[in-house]
């Protein structure tokens, strides 16, 4: 069994759960509120661009039928083209946490993304708006490349985990990057968070092995023809991916070696 011990810190908070879901190209908000629930995750992120303003209204059914009470809200700056929207958007993420009752929530997944064509953050917008905002009290968790150098800047500026893409963005590639992953896991003394490129659960057992602190994902269940129960088997694999990685697995050897040792059957006695 995983030790209570084994928790992610984040910042100044720990969470149970290493699964985190996005919101976004659910088909039904039922859908949506069902697969968060059913993945037993604790982080969920959101666009602050899709945020609501007026949180009231009666027309934002699905982010007040979710309990923000055991769930942890995400911002993310998605849509922001350069280093300032960002931080424009970091900060408006804050004021819509404190609405929901966390105001000491200065979390915010920091995206610049100014190719509309391939969807590849930026590297420079990224540590620049990331400076920024470290300096400024929030926990940064920046999404990147699988750049080892990028991630240690990221790192020596304080950001609290960096989340480096597997594959493509919604491509369910898998982890395309692995070799990349490797050296950012390896040098990290932060949480790396694999985010983007998930396809199955398979995919993030194997993300986890590698010793990831976690995974963030959202187009994998929300596009599955069974969003609830693709939530579910997420969860699992990260555990399980978890588990194994924590265990250490065997030495890889060359040659086959038997699993029951070959006595001399000739010193057997049948008295």
């Amino acid at each position: 069994m995983i030790k209570n011990s084994d928790k992610l810190k984040i910042g100044n908070k720990y969470f149970t759960s290493r699964l985190m879901l996005g919101t976004g190209k659910y088909k039904t908000i039922s859908s949506a509120i069902n697969s968060i629930k059913a993945s037993h995750c604790e982080i969920v992120t959101v666009a602050i661009r899709r945020l609501p303003i007026n949180l009231d209204d009666d027309n934002n059914n699905f982010f007040n039928s979710l309990n923000w009470k055991n769930l942890w809200l995400l911002p993310n700056t998605a849509g922001s083209q350069t280093a300032e929207d960002a931080i424009r958007m970091a900060f408006l993420g804050h004021e819509l946490a404190c609405k929901i009752g966390q105001e000491d929530n200065f979390f915010v997944k920091l995206e610049v993304i100014s190719d509309p064509k391939y969807l590849l953050p930026d590297p420079i917008g990224t540590l620049k708006a990331a400076e920024f905002l470290v300096k400024k009290g929030f926990t940064v968790l920046p999404y990147i490349n699988a750049d080892p150098i990028l991630a240690l800047h990221l790192e020596d500026i304080g950001c609290a985990t960096v989340m480096p893409l597997a594959s493509p963005i919604g491509s369910g590639q898998g982890l395309t990057n692995k070799t990349n992953l490797e050296i950012i896991v390896e040098n990290a003394n932060i949480p790396v968070i694999i985010d983007a490129g998930i396809g199955t659960p398979s995919d993030a057992t194997m993300a986890m092995e590698l010793g990831a602190g976690g995974v963030l994902l959202n187009t994998a269940v929300s596009q599955a023809n069974n969003s609830e129960l693709m939530a579910s088997a997420m969860n699992l694999a990260v555990k399980s991916g978890r588990l194994g990685y924590l265990s250490g697995r065997m030495r890889k050897k060359q040659y086959a070696i038997p699993s029951s040792p070959i006595n001399d059957i000739s010193k057997i006695s049948l008295t």
